[in-house]
């Protein structure tokens, strides 16, 4: 619950997700699930080499378009599907300080129609980055988006996942997954309030977003968000069409 707090209030005033913190919660987790300080050092422990750096040695290259704008969109992206931990919707504050505030390829509300994108379009929530790639840099951008934020995915837990399926009932890696899971929760409320800033701008949209919220922590029933989504932006469609 800690963590939580702390991500969600970091993300909030910031208004990006900071990935040191993911870090160091996944690490607290570590040592305060997984039993405390080690005793000893682990003699013969493998090294791991992270592919990130060798992404980083070809970041200029100018794959198509005038410059280095792909390469730098498939490393930013690259770096999105490598630090985002938790559900899809943990990648939306990350996204969002490095399309509109660093790099300033998207606007406020070309960012929020992109993660609408992400929620009802078919597959994961994280399929945003496709739309984000489009905007920017047309029918490659998209490619190259998707292709990058896949990337990490592939080469850190489908191919060395049979490596990793032999240790994960470990102490350690289960208290490092509860930590990031944490600071992912955190970070997801934080980008809500800074989304949230930035289109709840009228009567219509509070009660639009009240609405979605309520039905969204009901239990009695479950709504699907695809659908609760595309009925805000039919709404919205009426009122502010």
């Amino acid at each position: 619950m800690a963590i939580a707090a702390v991500l969600c209030a970091a993300t909030a005033i910031s208004g990006a997700e900071i990935v040191w913190l993911f870090l160091l919660a996944g690490a607290f987790g570590a040592l305060y699930y997984g039993g405390g300080l080690p005793k000893r050092p682990n003699n013969g422990a493998a090294i791991s080499v992270s592919p990130l750096g060798l992404l980083a040695a070809v970041q200029g290259w100018a794959w198509t378009g005038s410059g280095s704008s792909l390469g730098s969109l498939g490393w930013f992206f690259f770096k999105a599907g490598a630090f985002t931990f938790g559900s899809g919707l943990a990648i939306v504050p990350f996204l969002h300080a490095g399309l509109v505030d660093d790099h300033r390829w998207l606007t406020e509300r070309q960012f929020v129609d992109a993660v609408a994108m992400g929620l009802i379009s078919p597959g994961p929530v994280v399929i945003m980055a496709t739309f984000a790639g489009y905007l920017v840099y047309g029918i490659v951008g998209a490619i190259v988006a998707t292709v990058f934020v896949f990337l990490p995915a592939l080469l850190l837990v489908v191919i060395p996942g049979p490596l990793i399926r032999r240790h994960e009932n470990h102490p350690r890696l289960q208290g490092f997954i509860k930590g990031a899971t944490a600071a992912a929760a955190g970070a997801i409320a934080g980008a809500s309030i800074v989304i949230a800033g930035d289109v709840i701008d009228s009567s219509w949209s509070i009660v639009i977003g009240l609405i979605g919220l309520a039905l969204l922590l009901q239990t009695w029933r479950k709504v699907p968000e695809p659908a609760l989504v595309a009925a805000a932006g039919l709404v919205g469609l009426l009122v502010f069409g």
